[in-house]
This record gives C-alpha cells, structure tokens and sequence, in this order.
C-alpha cells in the first residue's frame, strides 16, 4: 500500500495475520513477543536465587541473636498502648540497603521475635533480636516499662530434638495467615473496651492466650512466637486501592510488570483496529453505578474506616506461629492447641480480618508416616532459626495496633499462675538479710551448671556431727 510518493508499506504480513482464527493469533503473537517475556521471568528468578545465596553465604552467617527475658512489675499498669509504642519505636531499624549492598554483599534486613513460652507451665515473654538492636528493643521497652527487668538468657528451644520420629518427644506446630487481604483490620485491643459501670472497662485479650501456656505439666511445652520485619510505606498502596475499590471509584493497575505485559497484545489490536476501522473493544453498557461514600451501607463505611486507620499506623510483615513439644509419654496437642487456635478468633470482625491456621504438621498422620515426619523437621527448624518464611506459607503486614493486640504484656488483673513478673523497685539490701532462692526453666547467659552462683547455706542433717565453728540453731525457733 503507497502511503506517499515514494513511501510503501508491505501489510501483506497483517492481511495473513487478520485471516487467522483468535486462537491462531494468540499462538503467532506467543512467538513473536513471548520469548521476552519469558527471558525476564528466568532473569528475575535467577537474581532471586542469587541473592538468597549471598544472603545465606555472606551476609546471615555473621549475626549474632541474645534472647531477653523481659520481666514487668506486677502492679506496673499500662495498656496495649504502650506495646504499640514499643513496636513504633523498632521501626527505627530500617535501614536503607543499596543494590550494590543488595546483589554483592547479600545484605537484608533484620527481623524481630517476640515470643511468649510455656516451659511445664512456667510463662516467660521473651524477645530475640540481633546484637546489633539489642540496644534498641532494651530502649523501646524502658521508654514505656521504666520498672522493667531485661535479663539475656539462653536459647530454650535446644531442648527439643531437631529429627523426626524421635524416641523421646513430639511435636505439633501450627502456622496461621490473614483470612481476608492484608488492608483488612483484625479486632484490635479498642474493641475489647465495654461499659459496665460509669468507667470504662479493658477485658484484656492477653488473658484468653496465656489460659491456653497456663494448661501444661511436666514434661510439656508451648511455645509462641511473632516475627517482624520492617517494611516501607508501599504496602498502604493497596490499602488506598481497596477503599477506592469499596467505594466504586476505579482503580488502575500500571505499576505491575506483568500487567503491562499483559496489555500488549490488546494494544497491537486496538492499533491494528485503528487501521482497518475496526472496535476490537466490547461493547460497554452505560449503566450508572452506585459509587461514593454516601451509597455505602452503615457497615461498610465502617468497613473503610477501618482501613483507612489500618494504613495511618506503622507496618510490619508479620508471621505468627506457635509449637506444642511434649515427651511422648504425655503428648496431649489438644490440651492447649485447641484453646490457642479459639483464643485467636477473638480477633476476628465480620467484614474485616481474622487470623486462621494455614498450615499444621499433619498431626492426623501417623507418627511414623513420613510425610507427616519432614513436616515437623522444617517446622521445628523454621521455628528454632525463627524463620518469616516457611514452605508456602505467606508473610502479611500487621500494623503496630495489631501487633500490640497479639502480644502485650497483661494487665494486672490477669491473674495467670506462674507467670514470670518483675519485683518492686530495686534498692540495696540491708547486710545479713535472708534470700530466698528458687529456679526458673531458663537459665541466664553465660551461667551453666558447672559455673553457677552460690545457693543458700544448708543446715545439717539430723543427726549429723557439727564442726567447731558450726553453732546449732536456737530452738522453738518461730517460722513464717
């Protein structure tokens, strides 16, 4: 076809491809265009791969972890609110990777564990961190618990074997996600504020949780643990889309590379349409749509606000999961799994969020069934290395309101036996004074049990002979 004098374009190749079928077309324009898009798949996997590898070489190896057994005075009272800054504050720790850093020197950011754990019924919130934030956290939580006690202790999940079937324990472990998208709220610790008298009433929600550590005996173990790590802002994105999208607004997606090249093909035909005159567009009905706040029901407005103040606050990615490790002689999951798993639903909202299960260690199985085996391996695994990714398990933000309301420190009104708490403000005791002396499950770092401090002195047994500078007790001595 002669355009101008001199000017000639060939469209014989577009009157063949216009003859073909649809079918046909997608297959001519997969070979044309869909080699591309198939060598920048394999290029983005690859770099994945390279670096996760100079993370786990490079980089990772080189960290050090403290675990901080945080103690809170029994009558300190502060609200969930106080966590929240807490997590507010650790958001600090965010630093601002380079590419350099990234693909060759394998750098990545930190993560957090805050972690809640029943050893035979003795309740400790711990909280693991690297060494280099171990400064932070301690801030964080003096900034708003000025009477707290942060004491290093040693890591207790080496207690538990790492191989599966084992002669002496088994496990069950127990993985949860976001039901709805990560922009939906979970029931935050506001809404657990009712008024029974003139006052305001907090029914804590910290209470239903640490019912479920208090139902253990000897020999049995609950742990819990949640991971964060700090994001940026770009998960709000999709946060504002949902609201737009609630509220009948459009939304457009341009930002994804997949969905531009997805847009390819039908550009190719909007321009080819262009030429030959033809609408390769459907058709489009004109139909008015009930858009705007003011068509929202009283729920979902409601619903939106929730959102809205869900994407104003902090972010972290998140991963919650917990892990029942007992003797085999004693395993009994449903003791305290069960609750734990109806403790969560307290946080579930109609039309909002809730946190489910997603992933269990098939605990149904047989304990010899292999399947069943690898499952508690990488589980118990990914819980030792507190790891924010496991099998196909995804990480989902929760905002620092969230967070607060998952693990706090309770009130003092909750009463959970044996329940680690700091004493009253410390001062210099008065020479000779009686200590009384007990053990915890958790023994502090750099102590073992070789090297330990000095017990309290020991009376001799009845009828044993006294050295010259013993001196019996008095007797009719008065005891408390």
């Amino acid at each position: 076809m002669e355009i101008f004098p001199g000017l000639t374009i060939d469209l014989s190749f577009w009157d063949w491809f216009m003859s073909l079928s649809v079918p046909e077309m997608a297959v001519v324009l997969f070979a044309l265009i869909g080699w591309v898009i198939l060598i920048l798949f394999f290029v983005k996997t690859l770099a994945e791969l390279w670096v996760d590898y100079r993370e786990k070489t490079k980089y990772i190896p080189h960290w050090e972890w403290v675990v901080l057994a945080v103690d809170i005075p029994p009558l300190f009272i502060q609200t969930p609110k106080a966590v929240e800054q807490v997590f507010a504050h650790l958001s600090g720790a965010s630093p601002h990777i380079t590419v350099f850093e990234k693909f060759w020197k394998g750098k990545k950011q930190k993560w957090f564990s805050f972690e809640v754990i029943s050893i035979e019924g003795y309740i400790q919130f711990l909280v693991r961190t690297e060494v280099e934030f171990r400064d932070l956290v301690e801030a964080a939580i003096y900034a708003q618990y000025t009477e707290a006690e942060i004491t290093e202790v040693e890591d207790y999940v080496d207690s538990t074997p790492n191989r599966y079937p084992s002669e002496t324990h088994d496990v069950l472990g127990v993985e949860f996600k976001l039901a709805e998208e990560d922009a939906y709220p979970i029931r935050t610790y506001h809404d657990f504020e009712y008024q029974l008298s003139k006052d305001a009433v907090f029914s804590d929600p910290m209470a239903a949780i640490l019912e479920n550590f208090t139902r253990l005996g000897h020999g049995e173990n609950l742990w819990m643990q949640l991971i964060i790590e700090p994001v940026s802002g770009h998960w709000k994105e999709k946060g504002i889309d949902l609201v737009k999208k609630l509220m009948g607004n459009e939304v457009h997606h341009h930002d994804s590379l997949a969905g531009k090249f997805a847009s390819i093909p039908m550009a190719i035909m909007k321009e080819l349409g262009n030429i030959w005159y033809w609408s390769f567009e459907p058709e489009e009905h004109h139909e008015e749509k009930a858009g705007g706040a003011d068509k929202l029901s009283p729920g979902g407005k409601k619903t939106v606000e929730a959102i809205e103040d869900k994407i104003s606050k902090i972010g972290f990615k998140s991963k919650l999961r917990v892990l029942y490790a007992a003797r085999k002689e004693v395993f009994a999951p449903n003791r305290c799994i069960d609750g734990f798993v109806g403790a969560l639903n307290q946080f579930h909202m109609m039309n909002r969020n809730a946190i489910v299960p997603y992933m269990t260690t098939h605990a149904h199985y047989d304990r010899n069934h292999a399947k069943s085996n690898r499952f508690k391996r990488t589980f118990v695994k990914a819980y030792k290395q507190r790891k924010i990714k496991w099998k196909r398990c995804p990480s989902y933000i929760l905002n620092i309101e969230e967070l607060a309301t998952i693990w706090h420190f309770p009130l003092p009104f909750v009463k959970t036996p044996l329940l680690q708490k700091a004493g009253y403000k410390r001062g210099e005791p008065p020479t000779g004074l009686p200590v009384e002396w007990s053990e915890t499950p958790l023994r502090r770092k750099g102590i073992t049990a070789a090297h330990h401090e000095p017990g309290p002195p020991t009376l001799p047994a009845e009828g044993e002979g006294t050295s010259a500078g013993d001196a019996a007790p008095p007797e009719n001595l008065p005891f408390g």
